[in-house]
């Protein structure tokens, strides 16, 4: 195999890829990247971890067609400090890659191309096409309430299934227990009568990279155990999680009667300055609700006190309620607008936070003792 590409496609190309493969392999062919290139003047380039594959397709100038696998994060490495705008001439043979830029030159070791595992997609029965727009929005407002505990690896991603309500929509929603975020958007066309899936945490952090590049619309295409994205230049493809998503619709609170209207960013700012001081272990901060403003207070055995009045738009009785310091954080982080409602019941009931009755996103958050 014989190409030559510009250094910037290579490396943004490589960037896509590398990310997938592991730092610690057992199994070497998998600490690589495929390369593949083809007659008509393009180089694929694939990575994988056996669960989740990434292959894109890029332009260069190829002189002799082949194939080859090389270390994915090595030649990622070399093309990042190679001199910008240099020409990179990959040339494969009897199980050496050579790489030459300007007045560098790399001699690779490489594993041949057959030994490459692929993923089997099998039949993707469901298929349809989401803005990109759409699809950055539903994980920026569920990822960070996607759990990170293994033993519960079914709520180790994002549950997206389909819902008719008055209208069809499709639902997007994380939780962690502690947390549920939840985003619907109306259903796209081919996605009736799709299988509930469960895609893991990994899949949606390499996806959410893709799309920060693309504009336009990305192509759906899914079974109950797959998931592939086409994302103009690249495809990812994915196993799904196999397992039940719990019925979270029962903890989203529908009779909590006292209702605050606050600034979501003089809130989050609040919490923040107080939460200066809380331990690492516990980041309790509390609530103090009273007519038209919100005392938050946290207490410190180590560090000392904090308090400080928001203004607030409440009108029931006061009480007082705890949260976890950083999971409120990360809820007002989404909060987009001057105004949120925070619907309360009392100190031990599920809180739920949104920006108001029409927004697509939707958050809960489980109170402390505090």
């Amino acid at each position: 195999m014989k190409a030559t590409i510009e250094r910037a496609t290579l490396l943004k190309s490589l960037g896509h890829v590398q990310s997938v493969v592991e730092r610690r392999n057992t199994i070497p062919i998998l600490s690589n990247v495929l390369i593949e290139a083809s007659e008509d003047g393009g180089i694929r380039l694939m990575a994988t971890d056996l669960d989740l594959q990434i292959n894109e397709t890029v332009e260069a100038n190829v002189t002799q067609a082949g194939a080859t696998t090389v270390s994915a994060h090595t030649l990622f490495d070399i093309a990042r400090k190679l001199p910008e705008g240099s020409q990179v001439e990959l040339n494969a043979a009897e199980g050496k890659m050579q790489v030459n830029a300007g007045r560098a030159r790399f001699n690779l070791a490489t594993l041949p191309r057959d030994d490459f595992p692929v993923i089997a997609e099998g039949d993707l029965p469901t298929r349809f096409e989401l803005p990109a727009a759409t699809l950055r929005q539903i994980i920026d407002k569920t990822r960070f309430a996607i759990s990170t505990e293994e033993t519960r690896y079914y709520l180790n991603g994002i549950f997206l299934h389909v819902s008719d309500e008055s209208q069809p929509v499709l639902k997007a929603a994380a939780t962690d227990g502690h947390r549920l975020a939840r985003v619907t958007v109306p259903r796209p066309d081919g996605a009736a009568g799709m299988p509930d899936v469960i895609i893991p945490r990994k899949c949606v952090a390499e996806l959410r990279k893709l799309l920060e590049e693309l504009d336009g619309t990305v192509q759906l295409s899914l079974s109950e155990t797959k998931i592939r994205f086409g994302l103009g230049a690249a495809i990812l493809t994915s196993k799904l999680i196999d397992g039940t998503f719990p019925d979270y619709s029962r903890v989203i609170p529908t009779a909590n009667d006292k209702l605050l209207r606050i600034d979501p960013r003089s809130l989050e700012e609040g919490v923040d300055r107080v939460a200066t001081i809380a331990s690492e272990k516990t980041r309790a901060v509390k609530m103090a609700l009273d007519r038209d403003k919100v005392t938050l207070s946290v207490t410190s055995p180590e560090n000392g006190t904090a308090a400080e009045e928001v203004p607030g738009d409440y009108g029931s009785e006061g009480f007082e309620i705890g949260f976890n310091a950083r999971y409120l954080l990360d809820i007002l982080g989404q909060m987009e607008g001057d105004l949120i409602e925070v619907h309360l019941a009392d100190a031990a009931a599920p809180t739920l936070l949104r920006e108001n009755d029409k927004a697509p996103a939707l958050y809960v958050l489980m109170p402390m003792r505090v």
